[in-house]
């Protein structure tokens, strides 16, 4: 029998090894590989995030809504139900009934768009007993309220708290940290549209152009130029929030009510 040399011997070893990779093996190399594919994808997107949320650092954004302009089609409930998926029954936001005035034949009503006003000083977070770190936010860079979906305990009492009546539990998104219970669902404000330099959905899809959405700290933006030309007004001014949506009141109008049956349409579903 010829003797091999070293070189064969390994190549001979080397052969051997490959063989005893079963399909198990493979499989699991497989699963490593793809997890970490996976782990790098994840972290790329939430560099982006990161990026994208830092950029918009020193605005202040708000919502201005001409009432003027506004004749109650709902499209932008409509837009931002789509926009989000949001369930029967659930609502980000909506459109209520204010006030009717005049005598036929010359009548008119008022309607009043509600989202979340995103408080300069927000009830909700508060009251949030999630710790060290709160579910619910307040963005540094931008003024926007938000809900981090994966802390939030769904023990209801921001939706109680907030004095606009905007949150609701979201039946199809259970807690992740609090098992058997739904995670608080509210506006965002669009973050994942303005940090691609677009209008929020129910600014978008607005037919009367009422809704003017913009960095109020920019003195050039289209949404500081209203509110330094327009007398304006805000919800609930007493419960010492200071909302960052803004109403340009018509004319005679002495303050905002909306309609009570309209308030609240939300507790309705997971409440």
């Amino acid at each position: 029998m010829k003797k091999l040399t070293e070189k064969e011997l390994t190549e001979k070893k080397l052969v051997e090894k490959e063989k005893k990779l079963d399909r198990r093996s493979l499989i699991k190399l497989g699963a490593i590989g793809a997890a970490s594919l996976a782990t790098t994808k994840v972290a790329k997107v939430a560099k982006v995030a990161e990026a994208a949320e830092k950029s918009l650092a020193g605005k202040k954004f708000a919502m201005v809504i001409d009432l003027n302009k506004c004749y109650g089609c709902r499209a932008c409930h409509v837009a931002c139900k789509a926009e989000f998926s949001v369930p029967l029954g659930g609502f980000r936001s909506w459109v209520t009934f204010s006030k009717e005035e005049g005598k036929y034949p010359d009548t008119k009503r008022h309607f009043i768009p509600q989202m979340c006003n995103h408080c300069e000083t927000p009830s909700c977070i508060k009251v949030c007993p999630v710790t060290p770190t709160k579910a619910t936010y307040k963005r540094e860079s931008d003024g926007a309220v938000l809900v981090d979906e994966d802390k939030c305990i769904g023990c209801k009492l921001c939706t109680y708290a907030c004095p606009y009546n905007i949150r609701f539990m979201n039946p199809e998104k259970k807690s992740t940290a609090a098992p058997g219970k739904y995670v608080v669902d509210k506006c965002t404000l669009c973050v994942h549209r303005i940090e691609k330099g677009v209008v929020p959905s129910c600014q978008n899809t607005c037919p009367a152009e009422a809704r003017t959405f913009g960095d109020i700290n920019d003195p050039s933006s289209k949404a500081a130029k209203l509110l330094a030309a327009n007398k304006t007004s805000v919800l609930l001014p007493q419960a010492g929030t200071n909302p960052n949506v803004y109403y340009i009141v018509p004319v005679g109008i002495q303050a905002l009510k909306p309609s009570k049956e309209n308030q609240g349409p939300q507790k309705k579903i997971g409440m």
